[in-house]
C-alpha cells in the first residue's frame, strides 16, 4: 500500500518548523526547505519500507510513531527503536548509499514529510547545519546501540526494565508519585528490551510485590519508590 501524499505548503512548513533537523534555519530557509517537502501520510501498520529496499529519500517525522525493527530467518521480531514526532529516518541511506537493514512501520496513523535524495543533497551544500545533525543523529544512535549492547551482555532483565520505565515521560501532581504509560504492547516492549513478554509480566509484577512500581488501567506505571528504581537500573 502507497502512502497518502498530500498537496498541502502549510503541511510542509508546519513540519519543517517544529522539527529538530531544521533548526537553526531562518524562516526564509525553512520555507526553502518546505518547498522540496512532500508530506505523506501512513496508516496504522502500514510498512515505510522494508529490509534491503532501495530507501532513497528522507523521511521527518511530524506526528505518529514508527517501530524500526529486524527479523531474524526464524521469523522473530527485534524492535530496535521507536521514532516519534521530530525524529527522522532514512539519513544512514543518504550519508553512506547502502540499503537498510531494517524495516520501519507506522504504528499508529503517522504524517512526515520525504525528500528526495536529490533534493536534499542540494539542501546540504546550502544549509551545513543539516548534515551536521544527520551526522550527530547517527553518532547517537551508534552510543544508544553500544549501551544496549552493553547491557544485554552485563545486565539483566530487571535492569534494563528500570532503565527503560526511567526514560518514559512522566506526570504528576503536586507531590504525588510520578506516573508513566506503558507506550507500546507489552511483547513490543519485551522485544525492545531484548526479552520475553512472559519475563517481562514477570519482572513488572516483581516490581509491585516490592512496592516500586503500581500498575494501573491502560498501562499507566506509577513509580512508588524511584530512588529504588534508579538503583536497580544503574547497577551495571
Amino acid at each position: 500500500m502507497l502512502p497518502t501524499q498530500g498537496a498541502s505548503s502549510e503541511a510542509s512548513e508546519l513540519c519543517v518548523s517544529l522539527v529538530p533537523l531544521f533548526q537553526g534555519l531562518s524562516v526564509s530557509e525553512q520555507l526553502e526547505v518546505a518547498r522540496v517537502a512532500r508530506p505523506s501520510q501512513f496508516d496504522r501498520d502500514q510498512q515505510l519500507y522494508l529490509a534491503g529496499s532501495d530507501v532513497s529519500q528522507l523521511m521527518v517525522m511530524h506526528t505518529g510513531r514508527v517501530k524500526v525493527s529486524r527479523t531474524s530467518p526464524d521469523g522473530y521480531e527485534q524492535i530496535i527503536r521507536i521514532l516519534g514526532p521530530g525524529d527522522f529516518i532514512g539519513e544512514s541511506a543518504f550519508l553512506t548509499g547502502t540499503t537498510p537493514d531494517h524495516a520501519a512501520t507506522a504504528i499508529e496513523n503517522t504524517e512526515l514529510c520525504v525528500f528526495r535524495h536529490e533534493d536534499l543533497s542540494k539542501l546540504v551544500e546550502q544549509h551545513t547545519s543539516i548534515g551536521i545533525r544527520m551526522l550527530q543523529s547517527l553518532s547517537r544512535r551508534l552510543g544508544e546501540a553500544e549501551t544496549r549492547l552493553a547491557a544485554v551482555i552485563t545486565g539483566d532483565v530487571s535492569s534494563r526494565l528500570a532503565d527503560y520505565l526511567l526514560t518514559l515521560p512522566s506526570r504528576r501532581h503536586g507531590d504525588a508519585h510520578p506516573v508513566v504509560v506503558l507506550p507500546l504492547p507489552k511483547k513490543d516492549i519485551a522485544s525492545l528490551l531484548d526479552t520475553t513478554p512472559e519475563s517481562l509480566s514477570r519482572q513488572l509484577r516483581a516490581l509491585s510485590d516490592a512496592k516500586v512500581i503500581d500498575q494501573g488501567a491502560g498501562g499507566s506505571v506509577t513509580i512508588l519508590d524511584i530512588d529504588a528504581l534508579t538503583a536497580l537500573g544503574t547497577r551495571f
